[in-house]
């Protein structure tokens, strides 16, 4: 990867104040990256490889390194663009393409809150009291939307301490681990034996559409645009290396909770790294890993309901959603419409899809998004900027899009069947904020007549 030539420092007169630098944007990324995905998830991919989890977690390393790249460039090359939906609208210019790339941005927020949800009322949330799932993971997405209406201000401050009590949760699971490999316990050779009746590779390849979830956060940074300072210096910089940091962090976890428990036994939990703090027999109260697991849980989905909230708002805005997802409440200035639809479409999803099937569906959405970025910086190549910008080579992208495409052809029919299900919906509303738009028109052209008779 190398960085373009440059002419010009990137223009300055942004509506935002560029006040965020390298080592705050690092921990941006990296707060997004390490979110609530590992502490559900380890179990889901053990089913499929066994205890050799840390082979789907290098396969999605690769992906996310990849797509990261396209990323780089786009950002830093179109610093006050809004993510990929921008990025196609000006590598493209087709109205309903950008509508689908930025509606499948804010299905992915449903999808994924969906399987938080799930994730909360799960084995972390029984282990604090004993009520039934389906209901607390409907109070659990009532209550985050009833905050998400009363207005959610989305500082770097607030999400920088959300994300160490989601890091030290992962580094006691890490701690416990090397403790009891330390001490000569739990079974190290579990880290090379694949699942007994999944075939190795068709189980590497499936269970790294649901790593591949666990790394999903950095294509975020994109919104923070205009509010970091050089970001042709500090986008690359943060990005590649929250990644890596969150890699390390994965692998670590993998391999410490296999040679603790059981794969078969991680297979069958929603809190797999619970047990490995049950199972290592170390003075951790349960109830207080499980505190700061749904701390992490909680505050990831309510991240992503801001996101898909907003995003429907942002559609509205632009003509591309009907104007109904436009409207606010008179004093808190919320989106309460966007904000009761998609708190409406999770509470269903979180009922008819289980956490491994959310998680896929969530990842396809995402690849579809990414292989638009993709193809756009492609495209986007000859467009010459006037400032200092990174740059890929060609490769990257076209591995990226192979990459892609290869993990979509893992993904089983009923989660593509879910996904063009969003695409239909989404389809019918774009058609209908259309002839909306041209209702108001001829409305807007009869008036002007009118008047210019009168």
């Amino acid at each position: 990867m190398s960085n373009a030539t440059a002419i010009t420092p990137v223009d300055d007169h942004s509506g935002l104040r560029r006040a965020i630098g390298t080592p705050l944007l690092f921990a941006f990324i990296v707060g997004d990256t390490l979110g609530a995905g590992i502490y559900t998830l380890v179990g889901t991919m053990a089913t499929d490889v066994g205890g050799v989890i840390w082979l789907p977690l290098l396969i999605a390393l690769v992906v996310a390194l990849l797509t990261a790249g396209t990323y780089a460039e786009l950002i830093t090359k179109y610093p006050h663009a809004g993510g990929a939906a921008r990025y196609a609208d000006r590598a493209f210019g087709k109205p309903y393409l950008s509508f689908i790339v930025g509606f499948l941005m804010m299905a992915s927020g449903i999808t994924t809150a969906a399987a938080l949800a799930n994730a909360f009322a799960g084995d972390y949330f029984s282990a604090l009291f004993d009520l039934p799932a389906v209901p607390v993971a409907i109070g659990f997405i009532l209550i985050l939307t009833l905050i998400n209406l009363r207005g959610v201000k989305e500082s770097m401050t607030t999400n920088f301490v959300a994300s160490m009590i989601e890091v030290s949760g992962l580094v006691i699971v890490i701690v416990i681990a090397a403790m009891v490999f330390g001490s000569g316990g739990g079974e190290p050779a579990r880290i090379f034996e694949f699942a007994p009746d999944v075939p190795p590779l068709q189980g590497a390849f499936a269970a790294s559409i649901v790593a591949f979830f666990s790394f999903l956060g950095f294509e975020a940074a994109a919104n923070m645009a205009e509010e970091v300072k050089d970001p042709s210096k500090s986008y690359p910089r943060a990005l590649f290396g929250a990644i890596c940091t969150a890699a390390v962090v994965y692998l670590l976890i993998a391999i410490g909770a296999v040679i603790v428990v059981e794969p078969t036994i991680l297979a069958e939990s929603t809190g797999p790294l619970l047990e490995v703090v049950t199972a290592s027999g170390v003075a951790l109260p349960p109830w207080l890993f499980s505190l700061i697991a749904l701390v992490a849980i909680a505050n990831g989905a309510l991240l992503f309901m801001v996101m898909a909230s907003r995003a429907a708002y942002g559609l509205a805005e632009s003509g591309l959603l009907p104007h109904a997802f436009g409207r606010v409440l008179p004093k808190r200035r919320t989106p309460w419409v966007s904000i009761v639809v998609v708190a409406g479409a999770t509470m269903l999803l979180s009922v008819v899809g289980d956490i491994g099937m959310l998680a896929e569906t969530t990842v396809l959405l995402l690849l579809l998004v990414f292989l638009t970025a993709n193809v756009s910086v492609l495209v986007l190549k000859k467009d010459v900027v006037e400032h200092k910008h990174f740059s890929v080579p060609r490769v990257v992208p076209i591995l990226a899009i192979i990459a892609s495409i290869v993990l979509l052809t893992q993904q089983t029919g009923a989660v593509w069947l879910g996904t063009a299900g969003y695409i239909v919906v989404g389809t019918i509303l774009f058609f209908i904020a259309r002839a909306g738009r041209k209702r108001g028109d001829q409305k807007i052209a009869e008036q002007s007549g009118t008047t210019d008779t009168v």
